[in-house]
Parts: C-alpha cells; structure tokens; sequence
C-alpha cells in the first residue's frame, strides 16, 4: 500500500470524459489515482494488477455491470473496497444496490473526495 492508506484509487467508467473529471476532482482532494478501467472486464484485471485500495465503479457498463463487477472483485483474496456510482439515483436500484458487496453508493453529480471519505469512514 502506499504512504496514505485507503487513498488509492481505480476509476471505473466507459465515458473517458467522467473518468477524467473523477481524476481531476478526486487527485485534488489527496486521492492516489493509480488508473482508469472502462469496461468490467479491465477493471478486474486493473484491480489486480494495481492493488488499489478503493474502486470507485460505475453500475452502467458495457458487458458486464458494476453489480457484477463488485460480486467478482469481493471474491478476490485481497479484495478493495468498492463504491458505486451512476448518472441515475440510487432508488433506481432498489436491493440490487442494499445487497451489493460495496461501501455505498455516490451520484456522479455528487463526487468529491468528501463523499468517498464519508463511505471509507466505515472501513474503520
């Protein structure tokens, strides 16, 4: 892990115009952004090729979704921890997002490293 434990981070998008705003946004609020995925598939791979220790995953990806994602990537033996996001209100996934293996959920009009650390807050 690096020097600022639960900071890392992978960026989980298929638009590259969100995943640049995230990096912006979250690298100036004291993030270690270590890549960028933009399908399910990349991420899982990223994940274990990075080691972050958070991925931010966004639930509307082409392939495989984020719930699937979120399922595989807590299947991992150093499993990071996840939170989901979307365009859409987190009502619009009723128990899907309550049973999800993720720390919680951000609306990507309400990303900031504020809202990250008020989920990562229960990690402890």
């Amino acid at each position: 892990m690096n020097g600022n434990p639960g900071r890392s981070l992978l960026i989980v998008d298929d638009h590259a115009q969100f995943r640049r705003f995230a990096r912006s946004v979250l690298s100036a609020d004291g993030f270690d952004v270590r890549g960028e995925s933009e399908d399910g598939e990349s991420a899982i791979e990223d994940v274990q090729r990075l080691h972050p220790d958070l991925v931010l995953l966004d639930v509307q990806l082409p392939g495989i979704d984020g719930f699937e994602v979120a399922e595989r990537l807590h299947a991992l033996a150093d499993a990071p921890a996840v939170i989901l996001t979307s365009s859409r209100d987190a009502a619009d996934y009723g128990s899907r997002l309550q049973d999800a293996h993720v720390l919680g959920f951000v609306p990507k009009f309400e990303l900031s490293g504020e809202a990250l650390d008020a989920l990562t807050a229960k990690l402890g």
